[in-house]
């Protein structure tokens, strides 16, 4: 008895302890520790079974894009002849018996032309035409059953539009960028004399050796043949429209040049001061700043410091008008031109001309 009171004793005074240290005491097991289940492993994507546009596009139309290998002869200078130089381009197969749209200044001054094709066959090609003014050319190689690329509707383009850019970059061949149309309906003047109009600007990459390529809708069309960048810019590229560039290869087979109608006058835009000055509205009217000798506007009567208001029956807002007004006819036809001269509106009959060759 007396040993369990202090049995007792011992105990509580322990505990007393205990909780005067602040120390809980409570009864513990060995158990193994709660673990945190693991999230299910997700199977891998499965295909969805559609393809991403631009393979498709690219196996539609990778397989007519050709590489262009020129060799152009040596110059004579004060030292002697320069050595052969090589150049290199791309293209585009329209036609199965192997006619190429590229550029003029891809094949321009070449003696030889060599065509790669898309399966690695070389084969000789022959120059059919070059227009130089609008840097289109066409390459005939000798072929059966070639694969084609289907031409599209550049007129239909729009702002924004997905593109693909197809080439051989740096002598990479059937090289793929894609990008959008950037805006339409630009000017340029790569070289003097050489105006090229209604271009379409692209982000999609450009580089050196894809002048010549086609530049591809999101239905895998070509709108655009590829032909120049802005060197000191980036995602700044240009194609020639595809509508203006069969034309003119139209034209370059059936008669080996391109027939353009032909005023003869050099104009700029009217200033506003002078525009005001002759009661004309602001950015209508072009100033004729100089009449070629020989010309159909020079046998007609016009002359410099007229000032064009209307040509053909159409309201001139600016010089491209004029242009579009020109290029809308053909060789031969007959317009009225109205002007403005000392004050005195005249009115003077016009037969076009054929454009002489730059």
């Amino acid at each position: 008895m007396q040993h369990r009171s202090l049995v007792a004793l011992f105990l509580a005074a322990l505990l007393g302890a205990a909780v005067g240290t602040g120390v809980t005491l409570r009864l513990t097991r060995t158990a193994t520790p709660v673990q945190t289940p693991a999230p299910p492993v997700q199977p891998p994507l499965q295909p969805t079974g559609t393809v991403d546009p631009v393979v498709s596009i690219v196996k539609r139309i990778a397989p007519a894009v050709v590489s262009i290998q020129t060799l152009t002869p040596g110059e004579q200078t004060f030292f002697g002849v320069t050595p052969p130089r090589e150049g290199q381009g791309s293209g585009v197969i329209v036609t199965p018996d192997g006619r190429i749209l590229t550029n003029s200044h891809v094949v321009a001054g070449s003696a030889e032309i060599r065509v790669r094709l898309s399966n690695g066959e070389t084969l000789p090609g022959r120059l059919i035409g070059q227009d130089r003014r609008s840097d289109i050319a066409v390459v005939q190689v000798q072929g059966r059953n070639l694969p084609t690329a289907p031409l599209g509707d550049s007129s239909a383009l729009q702002v924004g539009e997905a593109v693909v850019a197809i080439g051989n970059p740096m002598g990479f061949q059937s090289t793929v960028t894609t990008g959008v149309v950037s805006a339409l309906n630009r000017t340029l003047e790569p070289q003097p004399g050489t105006v090229l109009e209604d271009m379409i600007q692209t982000d999609a990459a450009i580089n050196p050796g894809n002048s010549g390529g086609p530049l591809v809708n999101s239905r895998g069309e070509v709108v655009g043949i590829n032909t120049l960048i802005i060197s000191t810019a980036q995602g700044l590229g240009f194609a020639i429209p595809i509508n203006g560039a069969q034309r003119v290869a139209e034209q370059l087979v059936e008669r080996g040049r391109v027939v353009r109608p032909w005023l003869g006058v050099a104009t700029v835009p009217l200033p506003e001061e002078m525009a005001a000055a002759v009661g004309l509205p602001v950015g209508t009217g072009a100033y004729v700043a100089e009449v070629f000798p020989g010309s159909p506007a020079a046998r007609a009567g016009i002359e410099r410091g007229d000032i064009l208001v209307r040509a053909g029956g159409q309201l001139l807002r600016g010089t491209d008008a004029l242009r579009e007004v020109i290029q809308s006819r053909q060789v031969g036809a007959q317009i009225t031109v109205e002007l403005l001269r000392d004050g005195e509106r005249i009115e003077i009959p016009v037969r076009l001309g054929e454009a002489p060759v730059p």
